[in-house]
């Protein structure tokens, strides 16, 4: 939705979603978009049609189907198929463009502001991308964002965007990062034919022309922005924090990398001037919330509310969501407007990471000390067995659409956890606020006062 458009000189200027910016030559319209909605990975599924067909340790009494290893069967079987060959080569191949000390700072980046980005990629990425009419067609019908599922759905997630900000190493072929690409990019196929087949069976149960085919380029090439465009040039910046030059070529360089891995496109992600105009494009064209949205935004506060490792509110989630989405687009997902209290909640936490963001790097043993602590540390809780994954997820196939499955919307738990989380550092933050301007206020009437009696002496 766009508030205003104006001119300025031979430029237009758009206000979209509470963000603003200017057209230039390197955006894109929506009709130069359309096309690649009908364009997907069709390698992958040309694949994974022959592994399904491959019998495997997976199969078997007693085991739900669908759930298979298939980068396993991918690994031990690319020599016996061309395509499944051809699959392995790519995914093991490193492009040309690549720099590895690139890679690691732009790894380095999401650790140096870990707090700030994982907000950003769970309520902004996440939620906010609720708002993107095509892609909740998709995911309602997987079940995954159900408010019962959608927490272990987002660790999942989560596991996987750790594993790509690993190392330098683990993005190489073979590496946790490279299989962990490769292992979604399987899934992302296995869902996509398995909606096609359903449209086969019958087809109103997905309006293909409206929608374009699931999880296609353009649905693919959101994703990627989602945790790296947007997290650069709107979700940081709402919480205060803007990236040095170096940081932000750093940090797009490393998805576009992931893109690779996942046959998406990458010629969007080639720079980071190029990756914004991508994403202010799909602001655009793609955000129109519809009801499905709405469910499925509401589906994820109910599933984080008073949850490890944040424990927050539902008040605080949705004051922390209409802070990183703006007023617009959560008032189209229909997210409640938070009262004074958990607003400044917000700003208190906001405060107290954007002075962490802008002291820690600067000191340089500093910096890599909580790099270190918390690469170590996010994937430690992560893994938990009580509060996380209790192992890692192969992104095996789980949320298998049918012709009856909808998601809908849950209903809140009425089990509390009152336990430290993000709303103690908020209230931290907020007391060191308050203590900041106290401290300036009191400066300043001092110099006031003493201000003039030098004045009076300097006469006399």
């Amino acid at each position: 939705m766009s508030l205003k458009t104006s001119k300025h000189g031979n430029s237009t200027e758009y206000h979209y979603w509470g963000y603003s910016f200017r057209w230039t030559d390197l955006h894109t319209s929506a009709d130069d978009l359309r096309p690649m909605v009908k364009t997907y990975d069709t390698l992958a599924d040309e694949c994974v049609k022959r592994l399904n067909k491959i019998p495997s340790a997976d199969d078997g009494a007693g085991k739900r189907p669908f759930h298979r290893d298939l980068y396993a069967l991918l690994k031990d079987h690319a020599d016996e198929d061309p395509k499944l060959k051809q699959l392995w080569n790519e995914i093991n191949t490193i492009p040309e463009w690549v720099d590895w000390d690139q890679i690691q700072r732009g790894q380095d980046t999401f650790f140096r502001y870990g707090l700030p980005i994982l907000n950003v990629l769970g309520f902004q990425s996440l939620l906010g991308g609720m708002g993107a009419i095509r892609v909740v067609e998709t995911l309602s019908r997987t079940g995954g964002f159900g408010a019962k599922v959608v927490r272990r759905r987002l660790l999942e997630t989560l596991q996987h965007v750790l594993q790509v900000n690993g190392s330098a190493e683990g993005m190489k072929p073979g590496g946790e990062g490279n299989i962990s690409c490769a292992r979604v990019r399987l899934l992302h196929s296995a869902v996509r034919l398995r909606i096609l087949s359903l449209i086969e069976q019958s087809p109103e149960y997905y309006d293909i022309d409206k929608y374009g085919v699931p999880v296609n380029d353009l649905d693919s090439i959101g994703t990627i922005n989602t945790f790296c465009s947007a997290v650069v040039w709107v979700g940081l910046p709402r919480q205060g924090i803007y990236l040095s030059q170096q940081e932000i070529d750093d940090y797009i360089a490393l998805w576009r990398l992931v893109a690779y891995y996942m046959g998406t496109p990458t010629e969007h992600f080639e720079s980071a001037t190029k990756a914004r105009a991508m994403m202010e494009s799909l602001l655009i064209t793609e955000f129109d919330p519809s009801e499905t949205g709405r469910i499925l935004a509401k589906n994820i506060i109910i599933g984080l509310e008073n949850t490890a490792p944040a424990y927050a509110s539902k008040g605080f989630l949705e004051a922390m969501s209409r802070l990183l989405n703006g007023d617009q687009l959560s008032d189209a997902l229909d997210l409640p407007r938070p009262n004074l209290y958990y607003r400044m909640l917000v700003w208190g936490y906001c405060f107290w990471v954007m002075t962490a963001s802008y002291i820690v790097p600067k000191i340089w043993f500093i910096d890599r000390l909580m790099i270190s602590l918390r690469r170590r540390n996010f994937y430690k809780q992560l893994l938990d067995e009580k509060n996380g994954l209790g192992k890692e997820t192969r992104f095996e196939f789980k949320y298998m659409p049918t012709l009856t499955r909808r998601t809908r919307l849950g209903e809140r738990r009425t089990i509390k956890y009152e336990r430290p989380g993000i709303e103690s550092l908020a209230r931290l933050g907020l007391l060191a606020a308050f203590a900041a301007v106290a401290t300036l206020a009191m400066g300043f009437v001092f110099a006031a006062r003493m201000i003039p009696s030098r004045l009076f002496l300097l006469r006399a």
